[in-house]
């Protein structure tokens, strides 16, 4: 039976799994709030809170609507990294509920609601974002927000949902653009294979206006700034190949997501989807978006957003009809509960201790250990900067090569004037011109030639013998700069 079919028999649909769905989010938030402050700050939330204390309408690489959290939560409790990441946390929780609540509009009962909201919770994506205040941790949420008002529209026809389809993308404008992405490919299929009533309804053009409108304040920035994130688009592009290109795009991009089990669900959803006349124009979308995303150097984990909708298609499918054998036991406990040992073991979240990774090589990707020994590091710098001459001192500036670095200084050594050509941060300040030395940190091949003298005055040490991004980053003094600041930064500034 089709949605259509339902759709015109049925309008009721099953009752919300309140317990099991809501237990599975209370076992998920509970793990994340016990290991939230085991590590420490990631480097990309310490540039949020950067940001956040930088405030603007807009970013060279994102909106404004991480910074701004960022920085409500390190006002209520400055410096603390578990209170910093309650946000993440519920986050997650209501993207489990959301996904549960699609399977039961697509006329799934506690089983199949069940499965849907245990696929989120043993997603390797979804896990270790909720462990991080990150544009990736709430894009997915409004995605499948999103992409619940328009399951529910199919169902219902009530244009008020349209309405909130056009809030909900404009939210999503605030944290990430890639739900342009979305609407650019759903407005196409529509388009072509309907159903074309959708864009006839003059709601949904005024979701879209709301959308736009929220989008004004960051467009004049971005305009006013010389469009950095387009720039910035392009880095990322260019940055694909570190995730194995566009061969490697969707092979990761459903690890990501699940495992087996997200891997399966997701493929069965899509194609539960495509045969479904009321909802094909989505499951199109979902392919189409993967397209995009990967022919244009997306990241793999772009597509995460769509996810919950495929795996709340699969698991009300199973539900009307019992999978073949071969497959069968795939959304059953036992393999949950094996996913969820795994994720333990692939230390997903920050569960061993540091020192099991002592004197190890440097894994790309292993952002856990990023989070590691931010404090020791940044003494290492103000270390540098105390041994100059008093006179010297007071006119002394930190530079560094990496805006997750100029972040760490302006969170543990305040007190000290730091900047950075890097990312985002280049656009919070410039070095003041009657500044003098120079504590750099990082390769300084590009600010080299604008000083007279360049000298390596120490390295970067965590302390703990972990080898993440930042261990071992040479510091160096430079002296004797030879040109204004202003002309530097603009040719050192680099996303």
């Amino acid at each position: 039976m089709t949605v259509t079919e339902r759709h015109e028999a049925v309008r009721e649909v099953p009752g919300f799994a309140r317990t099991p769905v809501l237990v599975v989010a209370a076992v998920v938030a509970v793990a994340l709030t016990a290991v939230s402050g085991n590590y420490g700050y990631f480097g990309d939330e310490l540039y949020f809170v950067a940001a956040g204390h930088h405030l603007a309408w807009g970013y060279a690489d994102q909106p404004p609507l991480l910074p701004l959290i960022a920085l409500l939560m390190d006002t209520i409790a400055p410096g603390s990294v578990v209170a910093l990441r309650v946000p993440a946390t519920l986050a997650i929780v209501a993207l489990i509920v959301i996904a549960a609540l699609t399977a039961r509009e697509l006329g799934g009962g506690r089983r199949a609601q069940l499965v849907t909201a245990g696929a989120v919770a043993v997603a390797p994506n979804f896990l270790a974002n909720g462990h991080w205040l990150a544009t990736s941790t709430f894009d997915p949420l409004w995605w499948a927000a999103l992409t619940f008002v328009l399951v529910r529209w199919s169902r219902t026809r009530s244009d008020r949902l349209l309405l909130a389809a056009g809030v909900i993308t404009a939210v999503a404008l605030q944290t990430k653009v890639l739900v342009v992405g979305f609407w650019a490919v759903a407005l196409v299929v529509l388009l072509v294979v309907g159903p074309r009533a959708l864009l006839g309804r003059p709601a949904l053009w005024v979701g879209g206006a709301i959308a736009v409108g929220s989008a004004v304040p960051t467009i004049v920035w971005q305009a006013q700034n010389g469009w950095p994130q387009v720039e910035f688009s392009q880095v990322v592009a260019s940055e694909s190949v570190y995730a194995g290109g566009m061969l490697g795009f969707l092979p990761l991009g459903l690890l990501l997501g699940g495992l087996l089990i997200g891997t399966v669900l997701a493929v069965h959803g899509v194609g539960l989807l495509l045969r479904d006349p009321a909802l094909r124009y989505l499951g199109i979308t979902a392919v189409g978006v993967t397209v995009l995303f990967m022919v244009t150097g997306g990241r793999p984990y772009y597509i995460a957003g769509m996810f919950p909708l495929l795996w709340a298609a699969s698991a009300a499918g199973i539900q009307r009809r019992r999978p073949a054998v071969w497959w069968r036991w795939v959304p059953t406990w036992p393999v949950y509960a094996l996913t969820a040992v795994l994720l333990v073991v692939m230390n997903i979240l920050p569960i061993r201790p540091v020192s099991d990774f002592a004197d190890q090589p440097l894994v790309i990707g292993n952002f856990q250990l990023d989070e590691v020994g931010w404090p020791e590091t940044v003494a290492d710098v103000v270390a540098a900067h105390d041994a100059l001459p008093p006179g010297e001192r007071e006119r002394a500036v930190v530079v560094t090569s990496s805006y997750w670095t100029v972040a760490a200084m302006q969170m543990y050594a305040p007190q000290l004037p730091s900047y950075s050509p890097s990312r985002g941060a280049a656009w919070f300040a410039t070095p003041p011109e009657d500044s003098g030395a120079v504590v750099f940190v990082g390769d300084p091949k590009r600010l080299a030639g604008a000083f007279t003298q360049v000298e390596q005055v120490g390295v970067l040490d965590n302390d703990q013998r972990i080898n993440n991004m930042n261990q071992g980053r040479p510091i160096f003094l430079l002296e004797g700069r030879t040109r204004p600041w202003v002309d530097i930064w603009a040719e050192i500034r680099h996303l």
